[in-house]
């Protein structure tokens, strides 16, 4: 599943910020199906890979799931996945499972790609979702896609904001980028 996407007034570097600061816009993202993200491991300060967030939703379908996320290594996917990268900016991430036992064995069960460059009034890019160990129906896409339109629809009015208030924050472990 594929959703194109283009934002005025949004720059690269927002969204580059944004996925170490997840916790701090999780429910602007999406106000109708985010509980607030926590961090089950947090970023470092310059490097998101590796890090792994609870983020709990319920969806249009109304499944409520705890989502455990971590932010993948491009070289550790495979290159079935990396074959949809097409932007400059882009970052994979795995979902692990739906319960706090999936991080002992951090099997993805599929992967989004969320990808983006800049363009002359902000940015374009495309989020795509690739299932795994677990296949994704017509069903499952469309759902997703609904949500993901919602989510990354929503950075044009709140992302520009945000990041300008945080430009204060100089302390990487309370603003990490």
């Amino acid at each position: 599943t594929h959703l194109d996407w283009t934002h005025d007034s949004v720059t690269p570097r927002m969204i580059d910020w944004f996925w170490s600061n997840m916790e701090k816009g999780f429910i602007l993202w999406h106000p109708e199906q985010h509980e607030p993200l926590e961090w089950v491991v947090a970023p470092k300060h310059g490097d998101p890979i590796g890090s792994v967030h609870n983020a709990p939703q319920t969806w249009s379908d109304g499944r409520r799931q705890n989502l455990y996320i971590r932010m993948e290594r491009l070289l550790d996917v495979a290159p079935e996945v990396r074959d949809h990268i097409r932007y400059e900016h882009v970052v994979i991430v795995a979902g692990l499972g739906l319960e706090e036992s999936c991080l002992a064995k951090p099997e993805p069960m599929g992967y989004r790609i969320h990808q983006w460059q800049k363009t002359d009034d902000g940015v374009v890019g495309r989020s795509t979702a690739y299932g795994t160990r677990k296949k994704e129906t017509e069903a499952d896409g469309k759902v997703w896609a609904a949500h993901c339109a919602q989510e990354v629809g929503n950075w044009g009015v709140f992302l520009p904001q945000l990041y300008t208030l945080y430009k204060v924050v100089n302390d990487p472990r309370r603003n990490p980028f």
